[in-house]
């Protein structure tokens, strides 16, 4: 449509097809080299054979999400120096095949994390869920982290010792493996893996991490500044302290801050409206608009929370996000940066996770929660239809410039 429609893209042992994807409507996929060990370097053979293998299925390779940021550099220490020349090796490669979109996060340990991989709702989809009395379950009484008590009110820890004193030993085990095994970077990874990792941040708080988020930005950003590329930030997912573990992108102050510290054409955001949304204090569509010249990727899904503050993972127009307002102000910016004169002013988005639904419930549980094909193909043909009602309103002379798409000649709102 107008906004730059993409799919993500697991590479060659993702049970969706890339034929899939471009029939759902995507025109290019966002994908990233899993199989390449966190903080090796990218080598230019692999990100070409990517490519080819996309190409082939008549799209194109848009967004690289993500380049992961190894823990040596996050917590400064150990061979950080080394990971960070990988780093910036990776981007060259990266640039020399005309990828120009880099997302990374700064989550320690962990990226996202939800509870329920497979919660049933109403309509018998299933979506996403974070619930909190079933985490602190896991930090208290399966994770034993030393000092978690501290961290949760005595409701909660009397709610989640309820909880967990009524889990099978297979329940226990799928709330284990829901949080700390589905996604890429770390299948397989232990409590004991977990709990060194953990150890690692005893002396790091929020500030200390956002120092060395800054360190590693002044080291890379200028070199991203001569590739002409963007790095875009992934906010945190949940947008909010757990583990004992400092946030440090999960809100408008935490944006302000990352930008302010490094001005640069090349620090970016990764504007992921379901991740800012896990907090419901967060205004999604304003904070939006307020950092807007420096998103260089855009994520659309919403969330749906609870009065004790769980939430799920809605469908892409309902929730707690004002996704009218929120996909008017990615036009409004597009039109910006077109009148500017900037080649690049389209702005890539994708329809971020989707429900389980339809006959992918019978199917064997995707290996990529959240990613299921027709989930997503629900949410994108939804952002469609409400691109194009908000450009026929209010930008008709942009129709003609939506690929694939045919207008009638008179492109005038009624």
């Amino acid at each position: 449509m107008f906004l730059q429609e993409t799919l993500r893209w697991y590479g060659p042992d993702d049970p969706v097809k890339l034929e899939y994807l471009r029939q759902a409507g995507a025109a290019g996929v966002v994908s990233a080299l899993h199989h390449i060990p966190y903080g090796e370097v990218w080598p230019t053979a692999e990100i070409l054979k990517r490519q080819e293998i996309i190409a082939r299925a008549g799209l194109t390779w848009d967004v690289v999400e993500s380049l992961p940021v190894h823990e040596d550099i996050k917590t400064r220490s150990g061979k950080y120096a080394q990971y960070i020349a990988n780093y910036r090796q990776s981007m060259r490669n990266l640039a020399s095949c005309g990828l120009k979109i880099i997302v990374y996060n700064f989550m320690p340990v962990l990226d996202w994390i939800r509870t329920d991989l497979h919660y049933r709702l109403d309509d018998g989809s299933e979506a996403l869920h974070f619930n909190r009395r079933m985490f602190a379950a896991f930090d208290l009484f399966i994770l034993n982290r030393p000092g978690a008590a501290a961290t949760y009110s005595p409701a909660t820890v009397a709610a989640a010792s309820e909880y967990y004193s009524r889990l099978t030993p297979s329940q226990t085990q799928q709330l284990e493996q829901n949080i700390s095994n589905n996604f890429p970077g770390f299948k397989g990874m232990t409590l004991n893996d977990i709990r060194a990792m953990l150890s690692r941040y005893a002396l790091i708080d929020a500030a200390t991490l956002r120092e060395h988020l800054t360190q590693f930005l002044r080291e890379i950003t200028p070199l991203g500044e001569e590739l002409g590329l963007r790095l875009a930030i992934h906010p945190d997912d949940p947008p909010f302290p757990i583990l004992g573990l400092p946030r440090i992108c999960s809100t408008q102050q935490d944006i302000d801050l990352l930008l302010q510290a490094v001005p640069s054409s090349a620090n970016g955001i990764c504007f992921c409206a379901g991740s800012f949304s896990g907090r419901p204090d967060n205004d999604v569509a304003a904070m939006f608009e307020h950092c807007a010249a420096h998103v260089a990727f855009l994520h659309l899904r919403s969330t749906q929370h609870d009065r004790e503050g769980n939430f799920y993972e809605a469908n892409h127009l309902e929730g707690s996000v004002n996704m009218y307002r929120l996909v008017k102000a990615a036009h409004n910016e597009q039109i910006r940066r077109r009148r500017e004169g900037r080649s690049d002013w389209r702005l890539p988005f994708r329809p971020d996770h989707g429900h389980t639904m339809l006959d992918d419930l019978d199917k064997p549980p995707c290996p990529n929660p959240g990613y299921t094909a027709i989930g997503r193909l629900r949410g994108l043909a939804e952002l469609r239809g409400l691109e194009y009602a908000l450009l026929h309103t209010y930008h008709p002379e942009y129709l003609h410039r939506c690929p694939g798409y045919h207008f009638p000649s008179d492109n005038t709102p009624e």
